[in-house]
């Protein structure tokens, strides 16, 4: 037998254990908001744990979780270094150190479901919970590919490091951001929570803006004694909107990734149906292709939103940034992930995994901004709309789960060996 029919054997024989290990996390809730995340990553150390994996525990400080809207955040590192020689640091001396990285935290789980949130039922082959793809998959995947790659007992140099962090919905900023920011680690490779079919060095950036539109309250019965918030409201909206026929025209020539848009998710206002509102606020979501500068997207959007507030008289505009996430370029050195993925990506799953960009945003950008190669990878289908992943009844393929983490594992051992 080959070492990756080894890996293979390994994984299948500890199936059933890695579905309950993800069974159990999908149990332990993580909705944020409200964003109390640490009892999560206390389960999680606890069951890693019992597989030999010591987790350190790195708390963000509570006045700053409080400030970015969440109530706890502890992540987590899991250092497994092989080399026997090491650094002043620490660090193993010889080989690379390539980082797993999954995030536990996400949106509540909504309306609609047929099936328990939080309860890791399993039906046809599929397992049903929020997170169950996006992405507690990958803590599975990822840990369980490392067991398997220990158990072959070969020599192995460089080392892995276990990243489960809790601030990727709100930006990513407290959790590998947070980590990199401290020094607590520095890895010189990166494979980030992803979906099976596909090996993705690209993504999209975000800008999300609070917009609130000021104007006077008045009652209903003799309206013109206030300025109505909601129809200058409106006419900003509108203006936004018809960006999105222009945004059609740019294109980006990364593969899977089209052109920029703009999405309003969430709107606010008013008094009462009798009341002229006095105050609208909304929120926007907008989408950057890796070619734009965040700057000029910025600065863009606020001139389409003054140039549509002038034409309401008396109204004051507030406009607020909350998220900026750069998008994610490739950076030279990842290809040997490139090639070790798609190289066994082809053997386990029997067709060609490409290479490409998603719209998505996420958090391995902060990987990138600080100069380390990464790539997006790990348990899941070929589609987002197809995991139901922000939907009702998430839901992962366990095939998918397990030719996965044969996958990663074998990644490993050749990039380790």
């Amino acid at each position: 037998m080959t070492d990756y029919d080894k890996l293979d054997a390994w994984i299948d024989a500890h199936f059933d254990e890695e579905v309950r290990f993800l069974q159990e996390l999908v149990r332990v809730p993580t909705d944020t908001p409200p964003g109390n995340n640490a009892p999560h990553a206390d389960r999680t150390a606890q069951l890693l744990a019992g597989f030999g994996f010591e987790a350190e525990k790195h708390a963000v400080p509570a006045d700053e979780v409080k400030a970015a809207g969440m109530e706890s955040i502890t992540n987590l590192i899991v250092r497994r270094y092989y080399s026997k020689d090491r650094t002043a640091e620490g660090r193993p001396a010889g080989g690379r150190v390539v980082a797993l990285n999954a995030h536990g935290d996400v949106v509540p789980p909504g309306e609609g479901w047929t099936h328990d949130p939080y309860g890791g039922e399993i039906v046809d082959g599929r397992l049903y919970g929020r997170a169950a793809a996006v992405s507690k998959s990958d803590f599975a995947s990822f840990t369980f590919a490392v067991r398997a790659l220990e158990s072959l007992g070969a020599p192995l140099q460089g080392g892995i490091e276990l990243h489960f962090t809790y601030d990727e919905e709100f930006g990513g900023e407290l959790g590998p951001g947070w980590l990199l920011k401290k020094g607590l680690t520095r890895p010189d490779l990166m494979i980030a929570a992803g979906f099976s079919y596909e090996v993705v060095t690209a993504h999209n950036g975000c800008l999300q803006m609070e917009v609130t539109v000021n104007g006077r309250m008045a009652h209903a019965a003799i309206p013109d004694t206030g300025i109505d918030a909601l129809q200058a409201a409106v006419k900003i909206l509108n203006a936004l909107y018809a960006q999105n026929t222009l945004y059609k025209q740019v294109t980006s020539q990364v593969a899977g990734i089209q052109h920029p848009y703009l999405n309003v998710g969430r709107i606010e206002g008013g008094t009462n149906t009798n009341v002229v509102p006095g105050k609208v606020s909304f929120k926007l979501d907008r989408r950057m292709i890796p070619e734009e500068d965040p700057v000029v997207v910025e600065a863009a959007i606020r001139e389409v939103i003054a140039q549509a507030a002038a034409q309401s008289p008396g109204v004051q505009v507030d406009v607020r940034r909350i998220l900026l996430a750069r998008s994610l370029k490739p950076l030279a050195g990842n290809q040997p992930l490139v090639e070790a993925l798609q190289k066994h990506g082809q053997a386990v799953f029997g067709q060609p995994l490409p290479a490409m960009g998603t719209p998505l945003y996420t958090d391995v950008r902060l990987y990138g901004e600080a100069g380390i190669p990464g790539v997006i990878y790990g348990a899941g289908p070929r589609t987002v709309l197809e995991s139901h992943a922000k939907r009702a009844d998430e839901r992962l393929e366990l095939q998918d789960l397990r030719r996965a983490t044969r996958v990663i594992a074998r990644a490993l051992r050749d990039l380790l060996a």
